[in-house]
């Protein structure tokens, strides 16, 4: 008995373009930091129901983000952590929709108005 559900398949592995897709990738990041875009990015992600987390990443270095996490925890009244990835570094999670006081709160503290981009639905 032979179940096709569970075979896996790779639309790309035939065609032999996913060399060429990668190294597409890897020149991106170094074109925005060679022109010093950088953006910090505030994006809401839906969970189960009405529950949303609202992440924030890009943040520069020379911040410390404990102490920012610990200043929006204080100030909006919700619950945060710090979440370590590999290719975006750390991301910030807040629980609840807090884009806008996120926004409000760094260009009150000295962050550039352009440099933040509040995305969601």
């Amino acid at each position: 008995m032979n179940i096709q559900n569970l075979n896996s398949y790779d639309p790309f592995a035939d065609t032999g373009d996913a060399g060429e897709v990668k190294v597409e990738q890897t020149e991106k990041p170094a074109k925005s930091q060679a022109t010093g875009q950088n953006y910090i990015h505030i994006r809401i992600q839906q969970r189960n129901g009405r529950k949303t987390l609202t992440t924030l990443q890009g943040l520069p270095k020379e911040y410390d983000q404990k102490k920012i996490l610990k200043a929006f925890k204080k100030e909006f009244a919700c619950n945060g952590t710090l979440v370590d990835d590999e290719e975006l570094g750390q991301i910030i999670q807040l629980q609840g929709d807090q884009r806008q006081k996120v926004s409000a709160f760094l260009i009150e503290e000295g962050v550039n108005k352009t440099d933040v981009k509040v995305h969601g639905f």
